[in-house]
């Protein structure tokens, strides 16, 4: 029985899915591609939760380079080619959606926007959000029709993006569709609320009690890019006590998770999967769909 090129495992943050990925990994005989929009870079490995153990696309990137979807989009589709012809399957492991869905499908993300263009978007959207919404509406009417003009931030990316000569509205169509690469299962990791919960403050302690601070303190030492700098818990780190940043933490993640389980549920095509269970227990719940298609 054929299993599909790609397996997925996508969840919200403390979900298990580090865990269940690499028990997918070891039964199939392959690797993981790490899917994270903040594991890419080294030096925050206990902030970031960065696996153990040698990950495709994790920990390859210097705190003070940019990383975008687009980039990030090709260096995926590599390693998961590579591992597919090597191995006859890949599993990808991630949290971040939009991320997980540029590795699994082909977005026609356009290029990053000429140097400065985001700030001037920026500021002109900060002096007046009705200005920037119509001008968006002059450029682009179809991504004008579908983003309020009070959503800062695809406002602006609209704008950046009909600059380009691309479109919002387009890539959202590819975003939210059905088509993959490669034969995909994507399995989304399903908990209680409460017991997410538990399993994010209880991680949250053992990454303060692992150094947590220290690694922060160091890395803001060098430079940080843009894209670094919104790791969870950077901020609160570099400006609280470590009692209050532990629980300004805990209630950011909490807040993360359920933005992430939205995105679980607009997943074209996502298994839900009960992450109660043991990784192995789960990794098999897993495989079994995966050989039933």
């Amino acid at each position: 029985m054929t299993l599909p090129a790609v397996i997925a495992v996508f969840g919200p943050t403390a979900s298990g899915k580090t865990a269940v990925a690499e028990r997918l990994a070891d039964v199939l005989g392959t690797e993981v591609v790490s899917c994270d929009a903040l594991q890419v870079y080294r030096g925050l490995p206990i902030l970031t939760n960065q696996p153990v153990r040698p990950t495709r696309l994790a920990g390859f990137r210097a705190l003070g380079d940019e990383m975008s979807v687009g980039a990030f989009a090709e260096l995926a589709h590599g390693a998961i080619d590579e591992l597919v012809a090597r191995h006859g399957v890949a599993v990808l492991c991630g949290g971040t959606g939009l991320y997980l869905r540029a590795a699994v499908a082909d977005l026609g993300v356009p290029p990053a926007p000429a140097e400065g263009a985001r700030e001037r978007w920026e500021r002109l959207y900060d002096r007046n959000p009705e200005a920037a919404h119509e001008r968006l509406r002059v450029l682009d009417p179809a991504a004008a029709e579908a983003v309020h003009r009070n959503d800062r931030r695809r406002v602006v990316r609209g704008l950046e993006l009909a600059e380009a000569g691309s479109s919002l509205v387009p890539a959202e169509d590819r975003l939210w569709g059905e088509a993959t690469r490669l034969p995909t299962l994507i399995a989304g990791l399903e908990l209680p609320a409460a017991a997410l919960e538990e399993r994010i403050a209880r991680r949250t302690a053992e990454m303060f009690a692992a150094g947590v601070v220290r690694e922060v303190q160091t890395a803001l030492a060098g430079t940080v890019s843009r894209t670094a700098e919104q790791a969870l818990g950077l901020h609160e780190i570099a400006e609280l006590e470590a009692d209050g940043a532990l629980q300004a933490i805990v209630m950011r993640t909490r807040r993360y998770a359920a933005y992430q389980r939205k995105w679980m549920r607009r997943i074209p095509g996502l298994v839900s999967v009960d992450a109660t269970r043991t990784p192995d227990e789960v990794a098999d719940a897993i495989l079994e769909v995966a050989r039933a298609r």
